[in-house]
């Protein structure tokens, strides 16, 4: 039902393509993530993980 939705819209085609391209656009976005958290201020990002926000609890 979905793909022919799709396939009204988009096209056979490009719904191979895309299919194709999917493993791809996860393991760059994967790694986009990673760079994220890399050169910003992991603290910033880390602290909305439940496990790890409590691991490193600030002294006040």
């Amino acid at each position: 039902m979905v793909q022919n939705i799709l396939n009204k819209f988009v096209g056979a085609k490009y719904i191979t393509i895309l299919k194709a391209w999917i493993p791809n656009m996860a393991t760059w976005g994967t790694v986009g993530g990673v760079a994220l958290v890399y050169f910003t201020d992991w603290r910033l990002i880390l602290d909305y993980v439940p496990y790890i926000n409590q691991k490193f609890k600030k002294d006040e």
